[in-house]
Formats: C-alpha cells, sequence, structure tokens
C-alpha cells in the first residue's frame, strides 16, 4: 500500500481560498497512491481560534467540493483532514473528511478531544461523540484528530472497531514536537497498528507548527518522518503486517481492564 502524507505549511499570508486551490493540486499530483493525508485545520490553522467562525462552512461546503473533486481526479482514498463545520442545528466542530476514489464521502469524525483547557477551541468547538473506522480496500482506517494522541482509550476503542491503520490529522505546535514522536509511536505499539501521523508546518495566529509528520510500524519502528517545512512524505507498508505482528507477540489478547464482562448465560 502507497500513502502520501501532504505536510501542509498553513501561513497568514496565504489566503484560504488560494491554499484550498494549492492542496487540491497537491492532492492531484498523488495520482497512484492509494491512501492521500492532510493535517487538522489546514484551512484556517489550528491555533487560529478568532477566524473559526468567520472560516467555518457546512459539511459539503467549499472545502468538501474541492476535496471530493481532487480525490476523483487523483483516483485515491483522501483523508482530507479536518474543517471548522458550522452545524446549522448546533456549534462549530473540528470535522474530518474522508474521500473514495471516485470523489463520494464515505466518512465525516468530528474531534472528541478539544484541546485549550477551557479556552479556544475547547469552548469554541463542540465535542464529537462517535468513534470512526473507515474500510479500504487493504485495510481499515481509525480517524482521530491532534489533541486525541494523547488519549489511549480513543485509539483502543478504534482498534476494538477493527481498525489496523490509526490516523491522525494534526496542528501540533513545535514546542511539544517531542511528544508527538513519542505519542505516535507509543499508540503504534500498544495497538500493533500501523499510524500515519500529518501535522502542518509553518506559523499561524504566532504559534510555529512541529512538522515532523511520521509514519510508525507495529512494532514502533519509524517507516519515514518529514522535516520542519512543508513536504510530501511518501511511504510503501505492507497492511498484512498487522495481522501478523497480533499473531506474532498477541498481546492485545492478553488484555485484562476496560473489557466488557462476560455474558452469562
Amino acid at each position: 500500500m502507497r500513502a502520501s502524507v501532504i505536510q501542509i505549511a498553513v501561513n497568514e499570508d496565504e489566503s484560504v481560498e488560494a491554499r484550498r486551490r494549492r492542496v487540491a493540486a497537491l492532492v492531484r499530483e498523488q495520482a497512484g497512491a492509494d491512501l492521500v493525508v492532510l493535517p487538522e485545520l489546514w484551512t484556517t490553522g489550528a491555533f487560529a481560534y478568532e477566524d473559526f467562525g468567520r472560516e467555518a462552512e457546512p459539511l459539503e461546503g467549499p472545502t468538501y467540493e474541492a476535496m471530493a473533486k481532487a480525490a476523483s481526479d487523483a483516483g485515491v482514498w483522501l483523508h482530507a483532514g479536518s474543517i471548522p463545520e458550522r452545524d446549522p442545528d448546533g456549534p462549530l466542530y473540528n470535522t474530518s473528511l474522508v474521500f473514495s476514489p471516485s470523489g463520494d464521502l464515505t466518512a465525516a469524525y468530528r474531534k472528541i478531544h478539544r484541546f485549550g483547557f477551557d479556552k479556544g477551541e475547547a469552548v469554541l468547538m463542540g465535542a464529537g461523540a462517535e468513534l470512526v473506522t473507515v474500510r479500504l480496500p487493504e485495510t481499515t482506517l481509525g480517524l482521530s484528530t491532534c489533541y486525541d494522541l494523547r488519549f489511549p482509550e480513543l485509539y483502543r476503542g478504534l482498534v476494538d472497531a477493527g481498525a489496523e491503520t490509526l490516523v491522525v490529522s494534526a496542528g501540533w505546535p513545535e514546542r511539544r514536537r517531542s511528544h508527538w514522536t513519542l505519542l505516535a509511536q507509543a499508540r503504534a505499539v500498544e495497538n500493533q497498528s500501523f499510524l500515519l501521523a500529518c501535522a502542518t508546518a509553518g506559523t499561524h495566529a504566532g504559534v510555529p507548527q512541529a512538522g515532523h509528520s511520521i509514519v510508525v510500524d507495529p512494532w514502533g519502528e519509524v517507516l519515514a518522518q518529514a522535516g520542519a517545512g512543508e513536504e510530501v512524505l511518501t511511504v510503501e507498508f505492507d497492511p498484512g503486517k498487522v495481522g501478523a505482528t497480533r499473531e506474532q507477540f498477541p498481546a492485545l489478547k492478553d488484555r485484562m481492564l476496560g473489557l466488557q464482562p462476560p455474558r452469562r448465560p
């Protein structure tokens, strides 16, 4: 399986519409890949809180339309990162979109863990409530977004739902970059899954971004990692390694906590 992780630079001197066009072109350039992954809130910037309300769009808004067309043109599965979604019947959400190679929306994931400690995203956006997986021909994706990476129980839930490849779309700050790499490897190892983590580059709202998007295998080995700037990280991996790893080292079968009690006859 071939995946392209596009680490987008989000800078304030580029308009949202210009960046949307540029990113669509980058997606089209990945024709031949099986999966393309974009970062979190790349239209606005994950820390540009004051722009969330102004740039929020309905689920089937301009970013949806541009990414659906780009996925179809390239013939790829596209995890289009996340957008500030405006629900007409509720609050804003940090929502990830996944498109099939025909350009159809196959999944939308509303970020469950909101960052900000009672400010920023944590108060401006609603929390999602559902774990989301997406079945591809080669593997089953488990979706997550940025701050989710710090909550291992979410990934256990995704694995229990059948996930074999964990995808993290993020806008992670440079000042905590060491956590980014550490947690990405930990989530892959403890869930015996591939993990593809796509972050933003650049600086927005005065916050330098970590970049360093990363692909990790089920043993925690780093298959590829980007640098600090905008970059397309392309990697080939064998999804069959997940089942082989879980059979060779069946740690998941030894779980004792957090499982449903056995049903009485």
